[in-house]
């Protein structure tokens, strides 16, 4: 444990001038990242971190372009024929080199004398090495350089190597093209599997952390499948090409030159499996910092208001380090693979270099095959050096492939089977027949639970907090399904009938007014999409929306922001109001609605719900107890269970656990009120009562 917390010091204390050493880096980050089961409630899992995950991975990130295999065929046969071009043109080229050669070497030589002639009297003369060189070549005697075969060898070089680069831009636009259509496709899935998961998975994740997945990880799919994907099937086929040619040439050479290929391999396995490490260190610690990003500034208001600047700032420093460590580390690590890619190419190089002369003067290589051979050893080693780093970008390709597969393998709510549908018209009866529920089968919030709510009736739910007033509701919807008995619509099992369904028919307004980028009429349209304008101020008119709109310069195309900062936080909650009552439901759930407004807008509020409420059920999940007086049945929870029901005046003449709850509410707010008046003075429940919907309008 004591080398545990000195190791997590010293990562935080880590600043990005410190050195980096490597296999401190892999060990800290090892032990900072390791997934375990808080993580992948918090961070919906880490990605892979050990090699056996890479390959099923890699394996499942190939299958995305099945769909395409069409166009990669045709991908890979133009860079098949690229690559050929392009390892026969040094060949081609060393032949142009022997024309030059023989032609500069024919012209100092005399006119009609044989060639073996010349050789053995070089050799007579103690020239041997001359005559050995001469030997390996195709001098005639006398003649110049063969401009006309020369040209022609330059054209049909300069020919394959247009030729070679037109192909490789077709296969570039060619991949380009699929893989956003893999990727178009991708980003479709991960939508559609948002939709399809429950809300307990968006309960333990941090949203930052998902919208990575969503942006980050699947962006640098994208890159992996682009560059890696076509760098690394031309460079394997350019390196067996160019070895095929090398034998060809001279097969002492390349036995030289594929020396360094396992020194290669061993070189881009040791530094790859550290990457894969660091790489997957790094999204994970994009995705957290992304979180802790979204989540001060959705709550920048709270963050200044408590004076958290410093805390936050403080939070985000640290995490901002660890993924500068991760990040430095995985491009320090990767990094490494070309300078040692490269340092293997020049000890190859210069073993050729040496040999390859040697070969020369004895004649047993042409000047010519020497030259290309050289250029092939060249080109030899950069393929190799490529495939290592895209290997690289492939590796932190899959990191975000297994966070992506993450996401898409979570389980997702149960298949619906819609055998039943609602009558026509709905009245909004709703049974709850021994209703139990938990979040964890060893943690159960509801148990056996059971009442009625009758068509058109109020039902308030009141408690202390975590009592169960809220996933009360959330079960009516199917936000979350039951673990015992069922609940019941007009007559109609909710699990019989499609999500769909059942959810058109209820209406919810919730505390936290959520509205889009878009106008308010695009707000309020929100409930119906194809309500007409006369609806949309029809509802606006009925639920005190019009009368603030009226006001605003635009009126009903005032875009709003995401927050809705163009209007207070009342008016965000009553456009939430007519957005519920355009849809025009049969069901309505309040929670706490009214809890984060004015007493004078929550006036307002309370008028237009009364409005919304008419001739419906509706479930209204209270804080200030004064606003559900008149429900027709209020329910009060404790620990997940109904302790009392009945209406206001019933409850409070039993004296029991709503009478306590009323009485406690009350006694604070006299509490408050005595400590702020002059002494002597004194203040009864009546003094302190919240003003009924009259008196605030007298007020007014």
């Amino acid at each position: 444990m004591a080398q545990s917390s000195s190791r997590k010091k010293k990562s935080q204390d880590m600043t990005p001038n410190d050195p980096i050493e490597t296999d401190t880096l892999v060990e800290e980050l090892e032990y900072d990242y390791t997934p375990s089961e808080a993580d992948g409630d918090m961070f919906g899992g880490a990605p892979a971190k050990k090699a056996q995950h890479f390959w099923p991975s890699a394996k499942r990130l190939m299958g995305l372009l099945r769909p395409e295999r069409a166009k990669m065929s045709l991908v890979v046969l133009l860079v098949i024929i690229s690559v050929v071009l392009t390892v026969i043109a040094p060949k081609v080229l060393g032949q142009a080199m022997d024309v030059i050669f023989n032609g500069v070497i024919g012209s100092q030589l005399p006119k009609g004398v044989p060639l073996d002639q010349i050789i053995e009297q070089a050799r007579a003369d103690g020239d041997g090495q001359f005559a050995d060189m001469l030997r390996g070549t195709s001098v005639v005697p006398g003649e110049g350089i063969d401009f006309g075969t020369l040209g022609r060898l330059i054209i049909a070089v300069l020919a394959m190597y247009t030729v070679a680069s037109t192909l490789m831009w077709a296969q570039g636009f060619i991949l380009n093209g699929l893989v956003m259509r893999v990727v178009y496709k991708l980003r479709q899935d991960i939508e559609v599997k948002i939709n399809r998961l429950p809300l307990s998975y968006f309960d333990t994740r941090q949203r930052g952390d998902l919208m990575s997945r969503v942006t980050n990880d699947v962006d640098n799919i994208q890159s992996a499948l682009q560059q890696a994907f076509s760098q690394l099937v031309q460079s394997l086929l350019t390196v067996l090409g160019i070895a095929a040619m090398m034998f060809i040439v001279s097969w002492q050479l390349a036995l030289i030159a594929l020396i360094a290929l396992p020194l290669s391999g061993i070189i881009a396995g040791v530094i790859g499996a550290r990457s894969q490490k660091l790489f997957s260190a790094q999204w994970k610690n994009t995705g957290a910092l992304n979180g802790h990003i979204e989540e001060t500034f959705s709550g920048q208001e709270i963050v200044r208001a408590f004076g958290r600047d410093k805390e936050m700032l403080e939070e985000f420093d640290r995490r901002n380090e660890k993924l500068y460590s991760a990040s430095f580390g995985a491009q320090f690590v990767s990094g490494m693979i070309m300078p040692a890619m490269t340092f293997v190419s020049y000890l190859s190089y210069v073993l050729i270099a040496v040999v390859g002369g040697l070969r020369v003067a004895s004649g047993q290589l042409t000047l010519g095959d020497a030259t290309a051979f050289i250029q092939y050893s060249r080109e030899f080693s950069q393929p190799i050096g490529e495939m290592a780093s895209m290997a690289n970008m492939l590796q932190s390709g899959v990191a975000s492939a297994e966070r992506t597969f993450e996401l898409l393998d979570a389980d997702e709510q149960d298949e619906e089977q819609a055998t039943e549908h609602l009558p026509e018209p709905t009245d909004g009866h709703v049974e709850f027949e021994r209703v139990s529920f938990s979040y964890s089968p060893e943690n159960p919030l509801i148990e056996d639970l059971s009442f009625s709510a009758q068509p058109g009736h109020t039902v308030a739910i009141v408690g202390p907090t975590g009592a169960g007033k809220t996933t009360l509701v959330n079960l009516v919807m199917r936000f979350y399904e039951l673990t015992g008995g069922r609940i019941l619509l007009d007559g109609v099992d909710i699990t019989a009938l499609s999500r769909a369904e059942l959810r058109s028919q209820v209406g919810m307004v919730l505390q936290d007014a959520w509205l889009f980028e878009g106008t308010i009429r695009e707000n309020i349209r929100y409930g119906r999409l194809d309500a007409t304008d006369d609806e949309v101020v029809a509802a606006a008119q009925a639920t005190m929306v019009d009368r603030f709109v009226r006001q605003l310069p635009d009126g009903y195309d005032t875009v709003l922001d995401a927050d809705g900062g163009t209007v207070s936080a009342g008016e965000r909650q009553l456009l939430t109001i007519a957005r519920a009552f355009i849809a025009n439901p049969s069901l309505l759930i309040l929670d706490e609605a009214t809890s984060s407004v004015d007493t004078r807008t929550e006036l307002l509020v309370q008028q237009a719900m009364a409005t919304l409420r008419t001739d419906r059920t509706s479930f209204v999940i209270a804080h200030r107890l004064s606003t559900i007086r008149d429900a027709d049945t209020i329910l009060v929870m404790e620990e997940g269970r109904i302790v009392e029901q009945g209406n206001h005046d019933a409850l409070l003449e039993r004296r029991g656990a709503y009478y306590d709850l009323y009485q406690s509410q009350f006694r604070g707010a006299i509490e408050d009120v005595q400590g702020s008046t002059a002494p002597g003075v004194v203040v009864s429940a009546e003094d302190v009562a919240e003003p009924t919907a009259a008196d605030s309008a007298a007020s007014e």
